[in-house]
């Protein structure tokens, strides 16, 4: 959707951020369980570009990914994903799935919903920032630079049961803030291709120097 917005109003809005500090590996403070989980996938390396088959300007399904590192006494595992680099006050969810088995430490690719894929209907999933229940794929205004999107892992004690049937982000970051005992996360980093076409070939286009000046690991 957002290929479509003109590539000035990316530019002005190049240095308007919600910030990796907003995220919700930074805002809830485990402090002795923070980094315990290690957070990988198959499709992408931390800090490394995704993929465009898992962008809106590809397939948009979700990536596989895998942790480790889970508490024994964790009863159930949260995932959320955010962009900590999107043009708006707070970081914009990209998928919220509740209630994972810490004993089944990995999704597969496209497990998640998402526009043309049915995803894993056994998944209990919360509300994206579009209100959705599936998995919003990278979609940065072109212009505006690299973002970078957190998937984050949460390992909680108790049951999710206290958790709406469909929670959103302020429900997760309560939860969080109540239960969590150990957390991960893995960065994956997308950028619009700043070019275009003229008579068949591609010529880059000229950007502001400016962009996220902390794209090296927190």
């Amino acid at each position: 959707m957002l290929e479509k917005l003109p590539e000035v109003v990316g530019q002005v809005l190049r240095n308007t951020r919600a910030g990796l500090e907003k995220i919700a590996f930074h805002k809830v403070d485990l402090r002795n369980g923070t980094g315990a989980i290690e957070v990988k996938s198959l499709a992408f390396s931390d800090h490394a570009p995704i993929p465009v088959r898992y962008t809106a300007d590809g397939e948009a399904i979700s990536p596989p990914l895998q942790w480790s590192g889970v508490p024994g006494n964790a009863a159930t595992i949260v995932l959320i994903v955010e962009d900590a680099d999107s043009p708006t006050p707070e970081p914009m969810v990209h998928a919220i799935a509740v209630d994972l088995n810490p004993a089944e430490p990995a999704l597969a690719e496209g497990a998640l919903k998402s526009p043309d894929h049915a995803g894993n209907d056994d998944l209990k999933t919360g509300r994206n920032s579009y209100l959705k229940q599936a998995w919003l794929p990278p979609d940065p205004p072109p212009g505006h630079g690299p973002h970078r999107y957190a998937f984050q892992i949460f390992a909680l004690t108790g049951s999710d049961d206290a958790l709406p049937d469909v929670p959103g982000r302020d429900d997760v970051l309560e939860a969080l803030e109540e239960r969590a005992i150990a957390s991960g996360c893995l960065i994956g980093i997308y950028e619009r291709d700043n070019t275009i076409k003229v008579g068949g070939a591609e010529i880059a286009k000229e950007l502001p120097a400016e962009a996220p000046a902390d794209l090296a690991p927190a």
